[in-house]
């Protein structure tokens, strides 16, 4: 089981969400930016600010910052100064972490990045020691009863998805990259309606962990995602059903 889906899971469990919304605007916003910089700013022309576009509707971001992102990123100022950034470590359990940036200083980035996993018992690794063990998917979640979640695995493989997990009400498609868009459109056509889609990182081979593990790795994971600069973190754990019971308590 994927720490991807095991992490989803968990905070929907928990009922929490990744940040708070002035945050998160603001983690939009940042990512839209680096779009439109990378790729023009007609999400028609460019895959990447068209999913960033839809994620920020998707938690109700106003049109107007939208655009005032995109105007930035393909206008100078602050999105011209905003780069993309990866930082590998550690966590607690021998669980490998890979943390993406969005940053207009890597000093004060990296400096943040490094004091997280320190307080939190993991290491700050070098560029490359953990990126191997990650593969670039595309990641659809619908949230589904026991009586639909069928329907949903069967419409996915037959709209080309590599793989389906399922699990409490969650269905999470994975599908190569270059497929992700298609998948998306023909559940989006069939009426099932995603809860989240991105592009996302997807471990090859995950990390059991025991309970003391799997508290100080979703606490050093939570407090990564609560950086500023930080756009995503991925994790290779692996939490028994047993153990999530007492975590997520």
């Amino acid at each position: 089981m994927s720490g991807h889906s095991k992490w989803s899971q968990i905070k929907r469990q928990k009922g929490a969400a990744d940040v708070k919304r002035g945050n998160l605007f603001t983690k939009m916003a940042r990512e839209i930016m680096i779009a439109a910089k990378e790729g023009g700013g007609d999400p028609d022309a460019n895959f990447r600010l068209r999913l960033a576009v839809d994620r920020a509707r998707g938690v109700n971001m106003p049109k107007d910052s939208i655009q005032r992102a995109i105007d930035r990123g393909t206008g100078g100022g602050e999105g011209a100064q905003l780069e993309s950034i990866v930082y590998e470590g550690y966590a607690p359990g021998g669980v490998s972490v890979m943390v993406e940036a969005a940053t207009d200083n890597r000093n004060r980035t990296a400096g943040e990045v490094r004091s997280t996993f320190s307080r939190h018992n993991g290491k700050l690794g070098e560029a490359g020691s953990v990126q191997w063990l990650f593969e670039q998917k595309g990641v659809i979640e619908i949230d589904a009863t026991d009586t639909t979640a069928d329907d949903i695995e069967l419409a996915a493989i037959d709209a080309g998805a590599e793989d389906v997990w399922r699990d409490k009400g969650l269905v999470v498609v994975y599908t190569a990259p270059r497929d992700f868009e298609k998948v998306k459109r023909a559940l989006e056509a069939a009426g099932i309606k995603p809860s989240s889609a991105e592009l996302s990182m997807r471990a090859s081979s995950t990390v059991r962990v025991d309970a003391d593990a799997a508290q100080k790795v979703i606490r050093l994971v939570e407090a990564l995602e609560e950086l500023d600069d930080v756009q995503q973190v991925h994790a290779n754990f692996d939490i028994p059903e047993e153990v999530l019971q007492t975590v997520t308590a």
